[in-house]
């Protein structure tokens, strides 16, 4: 019998809470709104949904775990994970399954506006969906991970009742895209790596690798075009009085995604780019500047 503290410590491992750093995306729109943060209450709000989608996020890790645990166990790393490994019990992963669910639901009915709940609801209809049968379909996974990620800003937007700009969530559709297929080409190169035909649970064969390098590139500098002419636009004209420092921010940008499909290719990858993208210091500076930028009253443009 597995002892408590172990337990706990297994049931810890398989939250991935260094995962719930992504739900960072859900305080973008209310930085981006130009009220920034002078009111508490929008910021309060999507910091609150934050922790709904953690909790969702987690329950998910749970049970996408519990669906692959004997695929995992052939897995040289994977086999390590707290359900594959029989650190965790199913028993205690059902019922931890449970808690964050009803807990989720309960935060965000009392707390948050009833659009935000209906989100939150697609979200984790979304994960189980992709959990139980889209991870294996060609390019529809890859989608609905790009969607994951942009739905979270969408629902921050919601939460904190401010406007999105849909400039935003087309370039996060795009940025996201390229960052899902960059993780798809990771795992081609660690099974090319390793004389496999195709990858477990998924429908890519190593064949498609050079496809999928192809397309990931594509979308992420595409995500770069939608910036660029989101700065040539006549909202940034507007806001700011023309976009002028704005402009370098495409270039930083250019430089990133350039990068990390290097590292990719040379396997230097982290196994999960999207959290890579939130830790790295590239992208994080680009958004400071940007939110530096935004910040600016049009008035003073002017």
């Amino acid at each position: 019998t597995l002892s408590e503290t172990a337990q706990r410590g297994a049931l810890w491992r398989a939250l991935r809470p260094h995962q719930w750093v992504k739900n960072l995306l859900l305080l973008a729109p209310v930085r981006l709104t130009h009220r920034a943060l002078e009111e508490r209450g929008p910021l309060l709000a999507a910091g609150v949904a934050a922790l709904c989608f953690s909790a969702v996020a987690s329950a998910g890790y749970l049970l996408n775990d519990w669906l692959d645990r004997e695929a995992d166990r052939q897995h040289p790393s994977k086999r390590n994970r707290p359900l594959a490994s029989g650190a965790l019990s199913e028993a205690r992963a059902a019922a931890a399954f449970g808690l964050l669910l009803a807990g989720a639901a309960a935060v965000s009915l009392a707390w948050l506006p009833v659009g935000f709940s209906a989100l939150l609801v697609i979200y984790f209809g979304l994960t189980v969906a992709y959990s139980v049968d889209l991870k294996r379909r060609v390019v529809v996974d890859v989608l609905v991970l790009a969607a994951l990620y942009t739905l979270r800003i969408l629902a921050g937007g919601t939460a904190a009742q401010v406007p999105i700009s849909p400039w935003l969530l087309v370039f996060s559709m795009f940025f996201f895209l390229s960052l899902a297929f960059v993780k798809r080409y990771a795992e081609l190169l660690g099974a090319q790596a390793d004389r496999k035909d195709k990858l477990a649970r998924r429908g890519y064969e190593v064949g498609d690798i050079g496809l999928v390098e192809n397309m990931g590139t594509t979308s992420g500098y595409l995500s770069v075009l939608v910036l660029a002419l989101y700065v040539s636009s006549d909202t940034v004209e507007t806001l700011y009085g023309g976009g002028t420092l704005l402009w370098g921010i495409c270039p930083i940008m250019l430089f990133w995604v350039t990068r990390i499909w290097f590292l990719a290719r040379r396997g230097e990858l982290e196994d999960d780019p999207v959290l890579f993208a939130a830790t790295d210091p590239v992208p994080s500076r680009s958004g400071a500047a940007i939110a530096r930028r935004e910040a600016e009253p049009a008035a003073a443009c002017s």
